[in-house]
């Protein structure tokens, strides 16, 4: 059992007061297929996208597994998973990345922005060619007096179209090569920058999806995050508190929608009693609570993993098939109980379940998760 003190409770219910606010029309945001800007300056008041970060840059320095348990509160109390997902993507691919690898310089200029919500971030890293397989990326950075020339593309990234600022993941060195790839942080309006228009896809409409493009971009040699070829180092700095911060997201949505599916039980009746009392469907729930509890269990104990600078890595593969294969299985189940209003567009369930399924590929494949552990075990 977690134990949180009565200060980390405060950031668990950050969001709380302001949930009517952040919910409103939630439903219309998703079939508009449109960034809710309103809904993101609600965001900003919250003081959310400033919890992991150092007071120095306006942040309230608080700790990975804190941060986690704040961003667990988000998905309770937010019905946008959408929303959900483009403030986890400013947190940990934008400004955790900067915080750990920037330089001075470079955090003074963007990090209390990016803190208080008024910049949005992006990282671009996944090619047309080339997803899972990060090691082979072909957009190139060549190094031309201070600065470097990037030409290339990239796919599926996430906050493309509202992003002020990208993270860029480039190679510099020889392809295949874990030194070969380095990281740029680049303004929208650079010239040889250019993002496409939104990619319709199946869920998380709320949370425009992209391709950006380079011609000929120059980038100064000092907007580089950390050394060339440290980007493999800090892609997987990033990628663990990207599974941890934006599945404890899912975990809150999970929680929420078990509270909500044991309410509907215990007052939907049929045959003359609530279907709860029907062992067809209290099973279901059960099996929906021991999900939630599994993924809260990996979540955090792989967080004290990381904290402690232990080996993580199968921990955190687990974590991200754990979690998100409860977070699609218990949306599905939710929709199956309640049966044809779950079906309908105005309840949301639906909703979920098309949410929920982008787990499962995003920030790495279940199959690639389980080819990792596979690995880590000599096979």
């Amino acid at each position: 059992m977690i134990t949180w003190t009565a200060e980390q409770q405060e950031f668990r219910d950050l969001m709380a007061p302001l949930a009517d606010e952040l919910n409103e029309g939630h439903i219309e945001w998703d079939e508009k297929e449109e960034f809710p800007y309103d809904k993101w300056k609600t965001i900003q008041r919250s003081g959310l996208l400033a919890v992991p970060f150092r007071e120095e840059w306006g942040g309230r320095g608080e700790s990975l597994p804190t941060t986690m348990y704040a961003l667990e509160g988000l998905g309770y109390h937010s019905r946008d998973a959408g929303l959900n997902f483009s403030a986890s993507t400013q947190i940990v691919s934008t400004g955790i990345p900067l915080q750990r690898f920037g330089s001075k310089a470079l955090k003074d200029r963007y990090l209390p922005r990016i803190l208080d919500g008024s910049l949005i971030g992006a990282h671009a890293i996944t090619e047309p060619d080339h997803g899972s397989d990060a090691t082979n990326i072909r957009s190139v950075a060549v190094k031309d007096g201070d600065d470097y020339v990037i030409n290339g593309s990239k796919m599926f990234i996430s906050n493309a179209t509202i992003a002020d600022v990208f993270l860029l993941y480039v190679r510099t060195g020889e392809p295949g090569s874990p030194l070969g790839i380095s990281v740029f942080l680049v303004d929208r309006d650079t010239p040889g920058l250019s993002v496409g228009p939104n990619i319709k896809k199946m869920g998380l409409h709320s949370s425009p999806l992209a391709e950006v493009f380079f011609d000929n971009l120059r980038v100064p040699a000092s907007n580089m995050l950390g050394s060339e070829g440290a980007g493999f180092l800090i892609l997987d700095y990033v990628m663990k508190r990207e599974i941890l911060f934006s599945f404890s997201i899912n975990l809150g949505e999970m929680q929420h929608r078990l509270e909500r599916v044991v309410a509907y039980a215990r007052s939907r009746e049929q045959f003359g009693r609530p279907i709860g009392k029907f062992q067809g469907v209290s099973h279901k729930i059960a099996d929906m609570k021991i999900a939630v509890e599994t993924a809260r269990k990996w979540l955090y104990d792989t967080a004290e993993k990381v904290v402690a600078n232990k080996d993580s890595t199968i921990d955190v593969a687990a974590t991200k098939i754990t979690v998100s294969e409860a977070n699609k299985a218990t949306a599905l189940t939710a929709l199956q109980i309640f049966g044809g209003y779950g079906y309908l567009t105005e309840h949301g369930i639906e909703k979920d379940v098309r949410n929920a399924l982008a787990g499962t590929i995003y920030s790495g494949t279940s199959e690639i998760q389980r080819n990792r552990i596979a690995s880590m075990l000599g096979l």
